[in-house]
């Protein structure tokens, strides 16, 4: 699905946020937001958020694994293994609920 990810950093109200422009099959672009690169198994992954059009409404992430290149620029590769995919959907869904979990404690101490 990804082709040449093109990496971004932009300014956004004082934080930095990183954005990736997606090549897709179609030829069309989509440009997306880093939620966050992390590790499964033995590799690492990123978590996209498209930013526009119908997947960014629905809330559709999109997982790659991640890795990056002797010149340092990012090379996503689509993930093949319907299992491999489980365990990184899997990993991406407990740093979420983790993250919920942390949210609700620091407002409880609030």
């Amino acid at each position: 699905m990804a082709q040449d990810p093109n990496l971004e950093h932009d300014e956004i109200e004082g934080q930095e946020e990183m954005t990736v422009t997606l090549t897709l099959d179609d030829g069309s672009e989509l440009e997306c937001v880093v939620l966050t690169i992390f590790t499964a198994g033995e590799r690492d992954y990123i978590a996209l958020l498209p930013m526009a059009g119908p997947e960014a409404e629905e809330g559709e992430v999109y997982l790659y694994r991640y890795s990056e290149k002797e010149d340092g620029q990012p090379d996503l590769e689509n993930i093949q293994d319907d299992a491999e995919y489980e365990i990184v959907a899997d990993a991406f869904d407990q740093m979420l609920d983790e993250a919920e979990y942390d949210e609700l404690v620091d407002e409880d101490e609030k």
